[in-house]
């Protein structure tokens, strides 16, 4: 069996020493998914559609211009490693791991990060709700439409919680309008259906948004020690610090 955790030299997210799955027995394939079977299609969405929030990331998580020297950041649910590439090049001193269950969004973005010399910044293929670190790993965390296909939320922020150390922060950022953050979901179904018919994919059919009250409910069931949630048009914010 291919191993769920593909291990890098890097060291910063290691694979299992039992050998077993990552995953529950009772979660589906990793392959019974559409960012498998047509990850052209969201890649070209998060690269060419998609709002770009680097710069909201930046200001909001580094408000003196850069992270310090050595700083750790894991994305979760990376995809192509839209966000991971950018921040590993505008900070070679940052150190960046992006996770997703995709193999083949994964593949673009190792490919785009060598087509670029990033050593700072590797690719595994993780769960996001059971990531395999130790508590208190990362300084910071970033996420972005990771719940609109994600049922289980309050693990993943559970996770968020854990992997973080004291004063490590998050950054998500979630899309706030249904018919928008569903069309990627809808052409992906079309488009699958039609050399993949019957295959019983994971995602649904239509993205979940948040309300804003679920969205800053959703981040306090964790004891940070601060919470800051916003909005700005489509999409909205939250920035989450560790005590």
């Amino acid at each position: 069996m291919q191993p769920d955790i593909i291990a890098s030299n890097h060291d910063v997210v290691k694979a299992s020493t039992s050998g077993s799955s990552v995953l529950p027995s009772n979660k589906r394939d990793y392959n019974d998914s559409l960012f498998e079977h047509v990850p052209w299609f969201y890649v070209f969405c998060r690269e060419r559609l998609f709002r770009d929030d680097t710069e909201r990331i930046i200001a909001a998580l580094w408000q003196n211009g850069g992270p310090p020297s050595g700083t750790e950041l894991i994305e979760l649910g990376c995809g192509p490693g839209f966000y991971s590439r950018r921040l590993a090049q505008r900070f070679p001193s940052l150190s960046v791991v992006g996770v997703d269950r995709s193999e083949n969004q994964l593949d673009r973005a190792r490919r785009r990060a060598a087509a670029r010399e990033l050593g700072n910044c590797v690719f595994e293929r993780v769960n996001v709700l059971e990531l395999p670190c130790p508590e208190a790993r990362f300084d910071v965390l970033v996420a972005s439409r990771l719940f609109t296909v994600l049922p289980e939320r309050d693990q993943a922020v559970a996770e968020m919680y854990r992997v973080l150390r004291s004063g490590g922060r998050c950054f998500i950022a979630e899309p706030r309008n249904a018919v928008w953050a569903s069309i990627p979901l809808f052409v992906m179904w079309l488009l699958a259906s039609v050399t993949h018919s019957g295959n019983g994919y994971r995602e649904p059919l239509k993205a979940t948004v948040l309300s804003d009250d679920a969205f800053e409910d959703l981040f306090r069931q964790q004891p940070w020690k601060q919470i800051r949630t916003w909005r700005d048009g489509r999409y909205q914010y939250a920035l989450c610090e560790k005590g």
